[in-house]
C-alpha cells in the first residue's frame, strides 16, 4: 500500500499487478469516468464496492482504500497486501 498527497488530502492505494490489471481492463466493459472499472473488493475480513482507476505511471489499477478499511484491517503504507477484486458486471 502506499500514499499519494495531493492538495489537504492524503489517499492511500493498491496497486493491482499488471497482469491482473490486463484482465480488469479485457472483460470490464464500459467504463466510468477517468476509465473508472467498478469492482467488489476483499481484504481479509472487509468487503466493499468501489472501483479501480488507471494508473498510466505503472501501466496498471490502482485501488483506493478508505480509512474505515485501513483501520479494521490494519493497513499501512508498505505493507503488503492479499486483495480479492471481483468486477461488478451489474454496474
Amino acid at each position: 500500500m502506499w500514499i499519494y498527497s495531493g492538495g489537504k488530502a492524503s489517499w492511500y492505494f493498491i496497486t493491482v499487478p499488471k497482469k491482473d490489471s490486463a484482465l480488469i481492463k479485457a472483460n470490464s466493459g464500459k467504463r466510468k469516468g477517468w476509465g473508472a472499472v467498478r469492482v467488489k473488493a476483499t481484504i481479509g475480513g472487509s468487503t466493499w464496492s468501489t472501483s479501480v482507476f488507471p494508473y498510466s505511471e505503472q501501466n496498471a489499477y490502482i485501488l483506493p482504500v478508505k480509512a474505515e478499511i485501513r483501520k479494521s484491517e490494519n493497513l499501512r503504507e508498505g505493507k503488503q497486501v492479499d486483495v480479492v477484486l471481483q468486477i461488478a458486471l451489474d454496474v
